[in-house]
């Protein structure tokens, strides 16, 4: 064991093999409570922020800086978190990192200006992104090879349950009561999180020492690139892309410190990425899949809402109902998910596949919309999500986390936590721009079409009243048919991800059964 893992090991005990206790279990469920937290943090203020922008008299291009700067450094912690967590010790890092987005959270409302407001988002972004990698490494350290799935089910609510969340509260809060609460909602949920944590997790001693072998190089280097490409995937379609020279910086800049960073994570003996695990194949498939099954689920839950709010004017409130169509049934769906994955003549693979198609089924469906389409013609595609969301995930989580001793846990959940956040934001990217690229061709073939059908065109004015309407209904189908690709991409997604299947991971059992993981 080389003199990094040594250290890791020593800054932790052995995984408990003993049954679970009421006075454990009510601390890992502190931790869950932590990290459903940052995840409605982060979702309930960036659906709210154009009320949040309208109660403040923010414009929209500052206004968007203030999810841009939230996100960047919410994914940028998140790659050095688990490293300071075992420096301070769970406990100890969780409850502290809880307190200080309470805090700047309830700070925020009040900020005298702008710039206040900036710092204290970029604040609360940085807490924030400590609390998700914590939850899988909490897992791993306590759980019994028995429970272990159904506690890998609880983080896979952080992404599923908990962003399927954030629209029903934000209209809740934006409606019926204040927009300041889109900031203090948290304070109730974190403070039930600090006495759980408090009370049921062990007292670890402090390993104050690991500081004397922290990882400058990685750090200087890690948490510049990531916010760097952060900031150009949040602010490209805004800026233009790489017509910007904000953008083209962020990216190079972004990019080289990248690559410094990951040849620094594969020398250093105790780094943040361990890049080594990534010589396991069901570890490389994990993460792989990982980035296109966020890819799938920031798509396939942000089309339905902006569809309906481009074409029909939905606000947050008229459009919860998808939403909870999905998050309620999954508090079942999940733990059920998790008891077939436990049974050990189950492949994995197959779970993993079967919810791949149904995601890819529910894309196709969506990509025959029309203009006609309201929120009801989505219920069945969202319906689709309650079994596809827990399969997905769940074998994911399965694939990466089985075989993975304790000691590798903090390097896993970096990975991991980085990784997926990372790909939601490439996601709204993704959507975005792509949207926009597709939405300009449709307008101007529509517009090409008109104009050469000239008597066409005069009794479609006559008919709708003007031009004005006529370049309503124009602007209408081509958000229909901009919809209708992006769904067709994300079908495009499922099925690359369908095919790795048979390629790359292989046949693993649950944690309890006595059959070793395959060494590959």
């Amino acid at each position: 064991m080389s003199t990094a893992e040594h250290s890791i090991a020593a800054a932790q005990p052995h995984a408990k093999s003993a049954a679970l206790s009421p006075r454990l279990a009510t601390g890992l469920a502190g931790m869950l409570l932590a990290s459903l937290l940052a995840i409605l943090n982060e979702q309930v203020t960036a659906i709210a922020m154009i009320d949040v922008q309208g109660a403040l008299s923010i414009g929209h291009d500052d206004g968007t800086w203030l999810t841009t700067l939230f996100e960047a450094a919410n994914v940028a912690t998140m790659v050095f978190a688990p490293w300071f967590g075992m420096t301070f010790t769970l406990k100890r890092f969780t409850i502290g990192a809880v307190l200080a987005t309470m805090f700047f959270g309830v700070l925020c409302p009040f900020a005298p200006n702008l710039a206040s407001l900036y710092a204290l988002r970029v604040l609360q972004g940085i807490a924030g992104g400590c609390l998700p990698p914590m939850l899988i490494i909490v897992a791993l350290r306590y759980l019994p090879p028995k429970v272990k799935l159904y506690g890998l089910a609880g983080y896979a609510m952080t992404a599923t349950f908990g962003p399927a969340l954030g629209t029903p509260l934000a209209a809740l809060w934006t409606e019926y009561v204040n927009w300041k609460m889109a900031f203090w909602q948290i304070v109730p949920l974190g403070a039930l999180a600090c006495t759980a944590i408090q009370y049921g997790l062990p007292a670890d001693a402090l390993k104050l020492d690991r500081l004397r072998a922290f990882n400058w190089t990685g750090f200087l280097t890690g948490a510049p690139a990531v916010a760097m490409l952060v900031t150009g995937l949040l602010q490209g379609e805004r800026l233009d892309w790489f017509e910007s020279d904000v953008i083209c910086a962020m990216f190079i800049g972004g990019g080289a410190l990248l690559a410094v960073f990951l040849v620094n994570e594969w020398f250093h003996p105790l780094p943040f990425f361990k890049l080594q695990l990534l010589s396991r194949r069901n570890f490389m498939h994990g993460l792989s899949t990982l980035a296109g099954a966020v890819i799938l689920l920031v798509g396939v839950a942000a089309i339905p809402g902006q569809y309906l709010a481009r074409i029909h004017a939905y606000r947050p409130l008229q459009t919860a109902p998808l939403s909870l169509l999905v998050a309620l049934p999954l508090l079942v769906a999940l733990p059920l998910t998790a008891a077939v994955l436990n049974m050990k003549r189950v492949d994995f693979r197959w779970v993993m596949a079967t919810g791949l198609t149904l995601m890819a089924a529910t894309c196709l469906m969506g990509s025959s919309m029309t203009s006609e389409w309201i929120r009801d013609n989505f219920y069945l595609l969202q319906a689709l999500q309650i079994a596809a969301q827990p399969m997905l995930i769940l074998a994911i989580l399965m694939g990466v986390t089985t075989g993975l001793p304790p000691t590798e846990g903090p390097f896993a959940s970096a990975m991991f936590n980085s990784l997926k956040t990372f790909s939601a934001a490439v996601a709204t990217a993704l959507i975005e721009g792509l949207g926009t690229a597709r939405e300009h061709y449709y307008s101007n073939v529509l517009v090409d079409q008109i104009g050469n059908r000239s008597l066409v065109a005069n009794q479609g004015l006559d008919a709708a009243g003007g031009l004005g309407a006529l370049a309503h209904r124009v602007h209408e189908q081509a958000q229909v048919l901009t919809s209708a690709d992006l769904y067709r991409v994300m079908a495009c997604i499922a099925i690359a991800l369908l095919l790795l299947i048979p390629v790359l991971p292989v046949r693993i059992y649950p944690p309890w059964s006595a059959t070793p993981p395959s060494p590959r």
